[in-house]
């Protein structure tokens, strides 16, 4: 059934670009343990934004492969303060990536939407592998850009995404709808993309049009 499904919808995707993995890149440089072990598990991160240069120079750098290991404290201690950061009160996103707190490494938490209670889920090492052709509107808004959000016109309305679990398994997942703009903005962050470069091409592309 599952296959059945799968042929039929891959006639209306496109194959996107897989990113290879950086396999130089698998654990924390002293600098991101320093930054990360700094604080417990409990205690959110600083979230870096557009309106400091530093920061937005960081943020528009990609980021690299982690090895997955769930026994890797520093790991452990950065995933729990990464999502202590998207569920503080001062953020309470739905999503976040590794470089909106420092750290360019392939990790993100997305608030599961198409699921039962809405679960908060961590991926290490997300790509998008498949887009589809039809499009979504909703408008986005991001941590690290404050007191704005716009409507973008587009988002694949599903994607095949490719990731690994904290334990090392390699998954493969279709997500659809608002959910799937979630993956989408978050694995952009960690190709040093921002929704604002989304909206400047709509409006590139619309004034071409005319």
């Amino acid at each position: 059934m599952k296959k059945t499904i799968l042929i039929i919808l891959a006639s209306v995707f496109i194959i996107g670009c897989s990113s290879t993995k950086n396999i130089g890149g698998t654990s924390f440089s002293s600098e991101q343990a320093n930054l990360i072990m700094a604080a417990d598990s409990l205690t959110p991160m600083r979230v870096y934004k557009i309106t400091k240069t530093s920061d937005s120079l960081l943020l528009r750098k990609h980021s690299s492969y982690i090895k997955p290991d769930a026994k890797n404290p520093v790991l452990q201690t950065f995933v729990k303060r990464l999502y202590k950061t998207v569920t503080d009160s001062m953020s309470l996103g739905v999503g976040i990536a590794a470089p909106q707190v420092g750290i360019l490494k392939n990790i993100i938490w997305v608030q599961r939407f198409d699921k039962d209670n809405f679960p908060f889920e961590v991926y290490l090492n997300p790509t998008i592998v498949q887009y589809s052709i039809k499009k979504q509107t909703f408008r986005e808004g991001c941590l690290s850009i404050p007191n704005r959000s716009e409507v973008l016109n587009d988002r694949s309305y599903a994607i095949l995404i490719e990731y690994d679990t904290m334990t090392g398994e390699h998954k493969t997942e279709m997500v659809e709808a608002f959910t799937s703009v979630i993956f989408q903005h978050e694995i952009d962050h960690l190709n040093g993309i921002l929704y604002l470069d989304h909206l400047e091409k709509e409006v590139k592309d619309a004034k071409e049009g005319n």
